[in-house]
């Protein structure tokens, strides 16, 4: 969430300097338990939610009803994300074990410039204008 509007701005400039309009896929993956069975992660809903409705500010319009609903649930926790974040079970989770801070930080909405994008098996910085292809940034 610290760079949903920089990701969803980089998108957008993609789509309009290649001139095409790429399918995007935004994925909230969860998390697994220990026994390795499946555990939905509500802090990755809202922030599959949160690039979603970077997007839909931006513009973009042709979003499925399952971004439409997770937007929508990234919003209702927009203004008082922190506390939410805090709040749900990964959150309290960290807090418990000495990374509370990272909770906090983690809910720095849009404070972050960077644009992560893999490349060669390592995620880079992909900010900056797009000029197609890999970015070295």
């Amino acid at each position: 969430m610290r760079n949903r509007a920089a990701v969803a701005r980089r998108l957008v400039e993609q789509r309009t300097t290649t001139g095409s309009s790429p399918v995007i896929a935004v994925i909230a993956a969860g998390e697994r338990w220990p026994d390795d069975s499946l555990r939905f992660a509500i802090e990755d809903l809202w922030g599959a939610g949160a690039i979603i409705a970077a997007l839909a500010d931006l513009g973009t319009s042709q979003l499925s009803l399952e971004s439409v609903s997770a937007a929508a649930a990234f919003r209702e926790v927009e203004a008082s994300l922190g506390t939410a974040l805090m709040s749900c079970g990964s959150g309290q989770e960290l807090d418990s074990t000495g990374f509370g801070t990272d909770v906090e930080i983690a809910a720095e909405l849009d404070s972050s410039t960077s644009v992560p994008m893999l490349a060669d098996g390592r995620f880079i910085n992909a900010s900056g204008p797009y000029r197609g292809g890999s970015s070295r940034n």
